[in-house]
């Protein structure tokens, strides 16, 4: 990305705000029609608050075609391939095929979004088992390790993993929102957990703030799932309500506070856990952006 300015009027100078150290956002459905118009001020936004690298999520053929095109021009951003359990019902030979081909590209760093989602059950049960079955097959022949979905499913995730668990390289469930039970099932398989804004939510995310610190430093990854999961607790309103990757500082800082750590040691120990889990090689795209308060000093 060329030199810009740091933000632009698009954030609230009260929601600027810089990482002390370099963020990886482990899921950023880029490929949003919300995205379209303004990317690649999106991207800048990102580097200007020190996010500077970004996996782009998959969740169904067209979009996983899509996110490898995006990080086929930007040096910064990689994808994933893989069909979400909302879309299970359309799982047919046709498809596994395309995945296994997609899979191969080396923009892909994970198989996914994949997995199990009992909540809305857009796709029978029966039907998204049947493709995140074969999809776990799938990571198999590929090597790359599983980006997975999971909602009201813990059990049965749990138990499907377990018996793939010997032969997948290795697996994060994003935008973990479980009890703690249902977390340590995850820990037991030496999984990986990925957190998002949900824990800035006093509704519903509260219950994760007494369970962040269960999970091991070298296991924890950041994400935004953006543009969904806005945070609730940023201190200023944001037109449109439209979450980016500019804004994982603030969900980073929220983690670290209940994690009871500073919040440059959980970016430093997030983002080396995810460069190693990603296999993402090479340096961090160049900070030629500094953030205002930086020229102010």
């Amino acid at each position: 990305m060329a030199d810009t300015e740091p933000f632009d009027d698009v954030l609230p100078k009260a929601l600027q705000r810089r990482s002390p150290a370099p963020l990886v956002d482990i899921g950023a459905n880029l490929t949003h029609a919300s995205f379209a118009h303004d990317l690649e001020s999106v991207l800048n936004r990102a580097r200007a608050a020190n996010v500077t690298a970004l996996i782009v999520t998959g969740t169904d053929r067209e979009h996983a075609e899509q996110a490898i095109e995006l990080a086929r021009r930007h040096p910064e951003l990689h994808a994933t391939a893989g069909v979400h359990p909302h879309d299970a019902s359309g799982w047919n030979a046709d498809l596994e095929a395309a995945m296994r081909e997609l899979h191969r590209q080396p923009e892909v760093v994970a198989v996914g979004e994949c997995g199990l989602d009992f909540n809305r059950n857009f796709s029978t049960p029966a039907e998204q088992e049947r493709a995140f079955e074969a999809q776990l097959g799938l990571a198999v022949e590929c090597g790359k390790p599983l980006f997975v979905h999971e909602r009201d499913a813990g059990r049965r995730l749990h138990e499907m993993l377990r018996a793939w668990r010997d032969d997948i390289s290795d697996a994060v469930v994003h935008c973990f929102t479980a009890d703690r039970a249902t977390l340590h099932g995850y820990l037991d398989l030496d999984l990986h957990i990925g957190l998002t804004g949900w824990i800035c939510d006093e509704r519903r995310g509260h219950h994760l703030r007494d369970l962040v610190s269960d999970i091991p430093l070298n296991r924890l990854m950041v994400e935004t799932d953006c543009p969904y999961l806005l945070p609730r607790h940023l201190p200023a309103k944001l037109k449109g309500r439209r979450h980016e990757p500019a804004l994982l500082p603030w969900i980073v800082q929220e983690i670290a506070h209940w994690y009871g750590i500073e919040e440059t040691e959980l970016a430093q120990a997030t983002t080396a856990t995810a460069r190693a889990f990603f296999r993402l090689t090479g340096n961090v795209v160049p900070d030629r952006i500094r953030h205002p308060a930086q020229e102010e000093e």
